[in-house]
């Protein structure tokens, strides 16, 4: 007596959604690695460069604060801290920080 036993309805149903949601989960686990993936492409593009005409930038020390310049549009990029960092120089009395700032923003053949 070897009759097959189809499944039921319940249970196919069941096996489905069970495969939907694995797929479900694949395809966000594949666009969050995209993501990620594009996200550090255009961090790596973009790195070290100006935002404003991307240039290379340059970092210098001013007043022993890493400052990033672009020497091409005259732009200046702070990381987070440098301006607390030249609050507290200023505030210790350690004048000339945003003469030497304007200093590196004045044209070239400005009168000096």
């Amino acid at each position: 007596m070897s009759e097959s036993v189809k499944p039921s309805h319940t249970e196919d149903d069941y096996f489905a959604r069970e495969d939907a949601e694995k797929k479900r989960k694949l395809a966000q686990k594949v666009h969050k690695d995209m993501a990620a993936d594009e996200a550090r492409r255009l961090r790596d593009l973009h790195h070290g460069h100006c935002p404003n005409c991307g240039q290379e930038m340059n970092e210098v020390k001013l007043r022993d604060v890493p400052v990033d310049v672009c020497f091409a549009c005259h732009g200046i990029f702070l990381q987070h801290g440098d301006v607390e960092a030249f609050q507290h120089q200023i505030n210790e009395g350690r004048r000339g920080v945003v003469a030497a700032i304007l200093n590196w923003l004045k044209p070239e053949n400005a009168p000096k």
